[in-house]
């Protein structure tokens, strides 16, 4: 494990919103850590070096260890991130135990590659769009990827790629196209650009008349109310 995936904690007592706004004043951020059939604990944990870690997006799906001073360690995974509405500061986290022998469901996000190398991606007035960046996963968690990888290196155009085209790594599964009533879903597609979807010079140009337009409107009525005044 990397030590980006490690995060030292401190067990913490005290609960409440005044303790956690004195912890945030710290500099730190208040945790939960709960599952694996034991109580919740409450936890303190660095504010600069979790959000440092946080940046990667392999931060959501990975597995973590949390680390307090009396040398115990929890496996976890993150289940809920809460951010300051517009300091974009970390206010609370809830993590959720991990044990190896337990299958895992979280949401990983897809990488699609080679589109650039496609028919479809060379060819003049169509775009590839990725319909869906992200799905959920069932998996132990030595067998949890940290994305799926989609190459669209073949796609031709008018193809689209479905949820059930995605190689899926050993050990892994996607709930939703094993349940009974499975409905695959399309994740990426090819569309053709129409010309009035252009650069939009066409619209610049009519708001730029009307912008005219009005300001003529405007210096006509300074003028009108001028003349009255004389």
């Amino acid at each position: 494990m990397t030590d980006l995936n490690v995060i030292n904690a401190e067990i913490r007592e005290d609960a409440g919103k005044g303790a956690s706004r004195r912890l945030r004043h710290q500099g730190k951020i208040p945790a939960v850590i709960y599952g694996g059939n034991k109580e919740p604990a409450t936890l303190a944990i660095e504010h600069d070096p979790l959000m440092h870690a946080a940046k990667r997006e392999s931060f959501f799906s990975s597995i973590l260890l949390i680390k307090v001073a009396d040398g115990r360690e929890q496996k976890v995974v993150v289940r809920d991130v809460q951010h300051h509405p517009f300091k974009g500061r970390i206010m609370h986290l809830d993590f959720m135990r991990v044990s190896d022998k337990e299958i895992l469901r979280m949401s990983v996000p897809i990488h699609y590659t080679g589109e650039h190398l496609s028919e479809a991606g060379k060819a003049s007035g169509v775009v590839i769009q990725h319909l869906v960046t992200e799905v959920d996963i069932a998996a132990l968690p030595q067998d949890l990827p940290e994305f799926l990888a989609v190459d669209l290196s073949n796609l031709k155009t008018g193809d689209v790629v479905m949820l059930s085209d995605i190689q899926l790594p050993e050990g892994v599964q996607i709930p939703a196209l094993s349940a009974e009533d499975a409905d695959d879903v399309m994740i990426a597609n090819t569309s053709h650009i129409r010309e009035s979807q252009g650069t939009g010079a066409d619209e610049e140009a009519e708001e730029i008349d009307v912008d005219i337009d009005e300001d003529v409107d405007s210096d006509e009525d300074v003028e009108e109310d001028d003349e009255g005044e004389s």
